[in-house]
């Protein structure tokens, strides 16, 4: 191929790219403006993406404990040499425990978290890391990418855990259940990098 034709090529390539760029922003803003909610403006962004090349995955982590299923559904993201906690995620902020959609819990009983009744049903799990300890967010507010829409008028309850330093690096973010030593008991345990939390959760 002659300089001419690459050179062709390229503008041709790039014309492409500023058009779908421009109608997709078109379309974004038109979304907005015409009074769609955010729940249905999330979608919308969403389809533009392609979730099987997600740098992220999809996990779900799931236990059956006392006669309960619960179920937590999150975005795996990577370390890959980065630093987590204080930087790429920093303290203090409301976080989305993950990648992509926030983080959603479901629960079929009533559970006791940290000694604090939670009513079966669906939430966001969303957090806020610390050096030392962790607050751990159940909301109403489901379908949300990221964090960026979290209102803390509709938390329902909210507990804080110690954040336990690890010996070796978690290369990927992970939610696991954990067994405890009663029938009925089960831990919630996050980690990442060299950080660990537990939530300790009681079915009723």
């Amino acid at each position: 191929m002659s300089n001419h034709h690459k050179h062709a090529a390229v503008k041709t390539m790039l014309s492409i790219v500023v058009t779908t760029a421009t109608f997709a922003g078109a379309a974004i803003t038109a979304t907005v403006l015409s009074g769609c909610s955010r729940s249905e403006m999330i979608k919308f962004v969403d389809s533009f993406r392609d979730k099987s090349k997600r740098e992220s995955p999809q996990a779900t982590a799931t236990t059956s404990v006392g006669g309960a299923t619960i179920s937590v559904e999150y975005g795996q993201p990577v370390k890959k040499g980065r630093e987590i906690f204080g930087a790429l995620v920093p303290f203090g902020e409301v976080w989305r425990t993950g990648a992509n959609e926030a983080t959603e819990i479901s629960l079929s009983k009533d559970v006791q978290i940290a000694g604090k009744t939670l009513k079966a049903g669906r939430y966001m799990l969303c957090t806020i890391p610390g050096r030392d300890k962790w607050t751990v967010i159940f909301n109403n507010t489901l379908g949300q990418w990221g964090a960026f829409f979290y209102n803390a008028s509709d938390d329902v309850l909210r507990v804080s855990v110690p954040a336990a330093p690890l010996d070796s690096i978690v290369e990927k973010f992970t939610i696991a259940f954990e067994a405890a030593q009663q029938p009925n008991e089960t831990t919630l345990a996050i980690a990442w990098d060299k950080t660990k939390i537990t939530v300790p959760i009681v079915v009723q």
